[in-house]
């Protein structure tokens, strides 16, 4: 006969085997799931092919201005390292009249060369034949041309607002909701302009968070952006800063010593990246986290569901795990927005809610993040979220768990008097 220790202990182990079970399916499939750090030997492959082409070495790679110097935004030099066949060459050709496009160096060692077509870093880096054929969406869908009271701003909050400080990446994402920026060259805002923008801040004491970014606001100077910094911490009533850049993704040697020693000096600092990719989360990824971490930085990743890079439920599990493990927290997951020239990204609301269905308690609740809608003509960020709450009265509601299990949860409040 069982005593009662005996039952519980069976009980916790069944429990267990049931838990497991429950992740079966992602255990089988995450060992196949390529990342950055499981494609060390194939990027470091990759590099040396690019350096051995561009005619450099290990102390050009590692310096961003190199990389930035020598982003790749021809298609006869993308096929000295890819096996572009005809079409797909003579349709990049054709595109590339129509479309700006550029590649790090160091970006471009992340896509599988001899795969190329299947790879997420590629579908996000090199314009298709889609783009030009779209005439779906706007250029505009977030309204920002009707939400800037002043030069460089963009307000669509009570308390907090944008700054648009540079047109300029390090690599030019196809699915960006910005794409009518990227004009012909790459454009830093005056300091003119910012200073415009500063001064509508200044009589606007409401303003408590101040979001930089473009393009990406770490394409600036550092004397530029020491100097935006130190403004915005004249201003009393501004408590925080947000930076928005994806170099740690794109070009992580942009993340120096210098820049690091600059960041420090201006606390609270936020900084919100874009990894779409297990891919992206490499080791050089992870050394610019860590000079941020340790800068006195927080960081945050704001992924877009993209058709055929992350909407799969594993994918993007494992993305958010990887993340972490290089202390990254998933923030936000955006739906890919109307962005004309970019309808072959955008999936079904429902394949989001899936994903998130498949996160909550099947994960760390570190790695969830909140499924987002931004709401057309610039009303702002919704949350779109599955339905855990499913009936509710004065003393009771009925709840949905993760695992689909129903029940009811008191609604009473006691009083003890």
């Amino acid at each position: 006969m069982h005593n009662l220790a005996e039952d519980r202990r069976e009980f916790a182990l069944k429990r267990a085997y049931e838990l497991k079970q429950s992740i079966h399916d992602y255990l089988e499939k995450e060992p196949f799931i390529e990342t950055g750090f499981r494609m060390v030997k194939r990027n470091e492959a990759n590099k040396e092919k690019i350096l051995k082409y561009l005619g450099a070495g290990e102390e050009d790679w590692n310096n961003w201005i190199w990389q930035m110097k020598h982003r790749i935004c021809q298609p006869e030099v993308l096929k000295e390292f890819l096996p572009l066949d005809e079409k797909r060459y003579a349709e990049l050709v054709e595109l590339s009249k129509h479309f700006r496009w550029a590649i790090s160096p160091y970006y471009l060692s992340l896509i599988d060369f001899e795969h190329y077509e299947n790879s997420p870093i590629y579908k996000q880096a090199v314009p298709v034949i889609e783009e030009l054929l779209d005439r779906n969406g706007s250029d505009d869908p977030m309204g920002e041309s009707y939400t800037n009271p002043a030069p460089r701003i963009t307000r669509r909050y009570p308390d907090r607002l944008i700054i648009n400080v540079t047109n300029q990446c390090a690599m030019y994402c196809r699915h960006c909701q910005r794409r009518r920026n990227f004009g012909e060259k790459d454009e830093h805002a005056t300091k003119k302009q910012i200073k415009e923008a500063l001064n509508y801040i200044r009589k606007n004491r409401e303003i408590r968070d101040v979001l930089i970014t473009g393009g990406d606001a770490l394409l600036l100077s550092d004397v530029m952006l020491e100097w935006i910094l130190s403004e915005l911490d004249s201003i009393p009533h501004v408590e925080i800063k947000r930076i928005g850049t994806r170099v740690p993704v794109t070009l992580p040697q942009r993340i120096t010593p210098e820049l690091c020693s600059i960041l420090e000096k201006h606390p609270p600092i936020y900084i919100n990246t874009q990894f779409n990719s297990p891919l992206e989360v490499t080791p050089e990824a992870k050394k610019a986290c860590d000079m941020l971490i340790k800068a006195g930085v927080v960081l945050g990743n704001q992924a877009v569901l993209l058709r055929g890079i992350n909407d799969d439920e594993h994918v993007m599990k494992k993305l958010n795990q990887e993340l972490l493990k290089i202390r990254v927290r998933p923030y936000y997951i955006f739906h890919a927005k109307q962005v004309r020239g970019t309808s072959h990204f955008i999936t079904k609301v429902e394949t989001g809610i899936k994903i998130m269905e498949k996160l909550r308690g099947y994960t760390s609740g570190l790695a969830v993040p909140t499924y987002i809608i931004n709401a057309p003509g610039g009303y702002g960020k919704t949350p779109m979220l599955p339905e855990y709450l499913i009936s509710w009265g004065e003393e009771e509601i009925t709840i949905r768990t993760w695992e689909n299990r129903v029940m009811k949860y008191s609604n009473k409040i006691y009083d003890l008097e």
